[in-house]
């Protein structure tokens, strides 16, 4: 979805006030409907990070107990919780007063909830993969196991460093 179709989409479910903020004070109820929807959007992916770092440390103790953990699951939970308390703590895109860089408007915010949006594959290609070591270890099937971990991590590690690609989303470089 481009830009242009998710701030329209935004603009059509607000309210008689909203539009009328929008008028007075330069569309600020949309930059604050986006910054809500991306909120939101930010708080269901932490929930999925909390949700995978209970269900990794279920393998990482029956691993431990069956003989088979390696250095891979234990880096694993110390990366959940590193990019976890990324998504939560990321930058809502407000700009300071008296920034030189300039206001950051509702096409830029827009642009960043998007990206945002593109980022869920890769969180569900996270789930799926710890899912499936789950299920392996409650079968007791510690075969690949090694290697499944190393790949979670590099899933992981793939999603922090589109992450960290995000705040330039705010204020792309142009000459």
């Amino acid at each position: 979805m481009s830009e242009k179709e998710t701030l329209e989409k935004v603009k059509d479910r607000q309210g008689l006030l909203a539009k009328i903020q929008n008028v007075f004070r330069m569309g600020y109820a949309t930059r604050e409907d986006v910054r809500e929807i991306d909120k939101k959007l930010r708080d269901l992916y932490y929930a999925d990070f909390k949700s995978l770092r209970h269900k990794w440390e279920e393998i990482y103790l029956a691993a431990l107990n069956a003989g088979k953990a390696a250095e891979d699951f234990k880096k694993v939970i110390q990366v959940i919780d590193r990019v976890g308390e990324k998504v939560h703590r990321a930058d809502y895109g407000y700009a300071g007063l008296m920034d030189r860089k300039g206001s950051i408007r509702e096409t830029e915010l827009t642009r960043v909830l998007n990206y945002d949006k593109a980022l869920n594959d890769e969180l569900q290609s996270i789930v799926k993969a710890v899912d499936e070591l789950y299920n392996d270890m409650q079968t007791g099937n510690w075969t690949d196991a090694i290697a499944k971990a190393r790949n979670i991590k590099s899933l992981i590690l793939g999603f922090e460093s589109k992450w960290d690609e995000r705040e330039k989303q705010f204020r792309p470089l142009e000459v």
